[in-house]
């Protein structure tokens, strides 16, 4: 698939708008929407994610590429609905309750995109009631928290309880990460996964939908 191709060499190149041009080409050459996205944008974002896995890549060349996928996304998205072309599943992500950082957060989000997953993005001070709610209301399968303050470490253990509490623990998968958590503080809080990088994150959700 030579113009796949060539939208993966853009893309991880962060040419945004060679990307969209090259979308809308491969598109008029009737190229399939599916093609286009598997072959072409998530094929480029999964090389760009295991690079920064590596340290061969850092967080700005992950977010111009992210910016390109967005870009070719915003012409392929109708074709994929179109042809049926479904996502592999829904996340909630969000900072949680007392903590506003979000960079950590928006890679995250920008690597579960570029694994074909459907992100409701809560934004930072998210309380375990908005998780809750985005459970309810969005049919999400994935809750991901993120904290980088050690103060606010403690509102993942909330998220974990309000799930136990309302009797859906079992129905998602928590996940958690930033930069003072660590796996024995995911075990001990009862979350189900924890993940040292935004590469890592997108991978582990990837394999849980999959699986489902």
């Amino acid at each position: 698939m030579g113009i796949c191709n060539d939208i993966s060499d853009a893309l991880q190149k962060g040419k945004a708008k060679q990307v969209k041009e090259m979308v809308q080409q491969a598109l008029d050459e009737g190229v399939a929407p599916g093609s286009i996205l598997n072959d072409g944008l998530l094929a480029a974002m999964d090389i760009v994610g295991d690079k920064f896995k590596n340290n061969e890549v850092y967080v700005p060349e992950v977010l111009i590429a992210a910016r390109a996928m967005n870009s070719g996304m915003e012409v392929l998205k109708p074709k994929l609905a179109e042809s049926g072309v479904k996502s592999i599943g829904k996340v909630a992500i969000g900072t949680v309750k007392g903590d506003l950082h979000d960079i950590g957060k928006n890679l995250v989000r920008m690597m579960f995109e570029g694994k074909g997953i459907d992100v409701v993005d809560l934004g930072v001070d998210v309380s375990a009631e908005k998780f809750l709610e985005a459970y309810r209301n969005e049919g999400v399968q994935i809750i991901a928290c993120s904290a980088l303050l050690t103060t606010t470490m403690g509102e993942m253990k909330n998220v974990v309880d309000l799930f136990t509490k309302e009797g859906v623990r079992d129905k998602v998968t928590i996940m958690i990460g930033g930069a003072p958590i660590t796996d024995s503080y995911c075990k001990s809080i009862g979350a189900d996964i924890y993940t040292p990088d935004a590469a890592s994150a997108a991978d582990e959700a990837k394999k849980v939908l999959t699986a489902k």
